[in-house]
């Protein structure tokens, strides 16, 4: 420190204090301004783009709410489709089964008229047997009947003796 003391020039210092200060006012004169605006236009691009920033978050929640709105509206759609659904279904297979009833209570009805058209069938039938059948075993009878003579005269007594009865 003692060597700068003694080396100090009182000019050289008043010469580089001008030039110092020349340097200042030139400095602030032309470079100072632009400086500033620069850091002035690149403080309100940061701004600018915090701001854009911010609107677009926000845009983003409105975007994720009105998203969350259409899901929710889309599941509701959903489950009133899959009811719907399951009503249909339900009602196709009451409907079925009212159908199949219907279906079995005429094959039913059909059934049985068969059944009692078929059972007079066989009855008429079964009497018609029967009733050729007692004409044929009539005439065998007749037959062995009328083939002897003292038996002919016999029935026809007896015949003559119940119709006049009746």
């Amino acid at each position: 420190m003692e060597t700068l003391l003694n080396d100090f020039s009182p000019g050289l210092f008043a010469v580089q204090t001008i030039l110092l200060l020349g340097l200042i006012f030139l400095m602030v004169k032309f470079a100072w301004k632009p400086i500033l605006n620069s850091l002035n236009d690149r403080e309100e691009g940061i701004q600018n783009a915090l701001d854009a920033a911010e609107n677009a978050k926000k845009e983003m929640e409105n975007l994720q709410a009105d998203n969350q709105k259409l899901l929710n509206e889309a599941r509701a759609e959903r489950e009133e489709m899959l009811k719907e659904a399951r009503e249909m279904k339900n009602k196709m297979i009451e409907d079925a089964k009212e159908e199949a009833n219907e279906a079995a209570s005429k094959l039913m009805a059909q059934a049985q008229a068969t059944i009692e058209t078929e059972k007079k069938a066989a009855i008429s039938e079964l009497k018609s047997q029967v009733a050729n059948l007692s004409i044929e075993i009539a005439e065998k009878v007749v037959r062995e009947e009328l083939s002897n003579k003292d038996k002919q005269v016999k029935l026809v007594e007896s015949m003559l003796g119940e119709a006049t009865l009746n």
